[in-house]
């Protein structure tokens, strides 16, 4: 099973890289961050006929969640529980036979202190405890998409001048720990414990040519599936590509159940 991640940063600004890539690819599964349209504006059509399945998750302009696949999935759940006022637009679970893939989109939580940040600690708190139910159940699942973390100072071009950023505040990398402790597997660094590389890229002081970026693009996987790990791999190529999004693809490949 080849599952991709995206955040695409606008899929209507974006379409003719995402259906390029997918062409290219042919993820079983991509899962789509920052759509940045309601569901009813999401491009179906076009990606129906690569051959997938579209289910978004999505409002008006900012944030959404998206879920495409090759196969019809059994079931799709949206939003995150524990807190039924939130009305952004950033988690959706669809289960492909006995593997759940969720598809988050975790907030920045800058400007830190305030309003925002303390959002992306008690989002991170309901993440957690959703990852702890689906642990309880036994059932092979897999977390992916834009966390808004790095978690080591190897995984931010400067360290220094991202100290005090949400992005690499203790708290924050604090939290994404805690999903590790719960026993879940991060695919792209325990295949790569020594690399560098980044998953994105700001479109600002030629961050992309100079390679200062950030790995924020990440897979946590159950124990089931770490077992089942065969690769997972960054793929730079879509960043350097006209109109690009400031994200680039991460994709992960599970071996069948024995």
């Amino acid at each position: 099973m080849k599952i991709a991640s995206w955040n695409v940063n606008s899929i209507k600004a974006r379409l003719a890289n995402a259906t390029d890539w997918v062409r290219e690819a042919r993820p079983d599964v991509l899962l789509l961050q920052e759509i940045k349209c309601q569901d009813a504006d999401f491009p179906v059509l076009e990606f129906q006929s690569l051959g997938y399945q579209v289910h978004a998750h999505g409002q008006k302009s900012y944030n959404g969640v998206a879920v495409l696949s090759r196969e019809k999935p059994d079931a799709v759940r949206t939003r995150l529980a524990g807190d039924d006022a939130d009305e952004q637009s950033r988690y959706i679970e669809a289960d492909f036979g006995g593997v759940t893939v969720c598809g988050l989109y975790l907030p920045n939580g800058n400007p830190r202190p305030g309003e925002k940040y303390d959002y992306k600690l008690g989002w991170m708190r309901r993440l957690q405890a959703r990852a702890a139910e689906l642990l309880a159940e036994e059932r092979p699942f897999l977390m992916a998409g834009d966390y808004n973390v790095c978690p080591l100072d190897v995984d931010v071009f400067d360290p220094i001048g991202f100290a005090e950023d949400a992005l690499c505040w203790p708290d924050s990398r604090r939290a994404f720990r805690s999903l590790l402790n719960l026993g879940l597997t991060e695919a792209w660094r325990a295949l790569h414990p020594t690399k560098v590389d980044y998953t994105f890229w700001d479109y600002q002081a030629g961050a992309w040519p100079k390679n200062n970026g950030l790995r924020i693009d990440h897979f946590l996987l159950s124990p089931q599936l770490a077992d089942r790990l065969v690769s997972c791999e960054i793929d730079r190529n879509p960043r350097g590509r006209e109109k690009a999004s400031d994200h680039t693809p991460i994709i992960c490949e599970i071996a069948a159940a024995a």
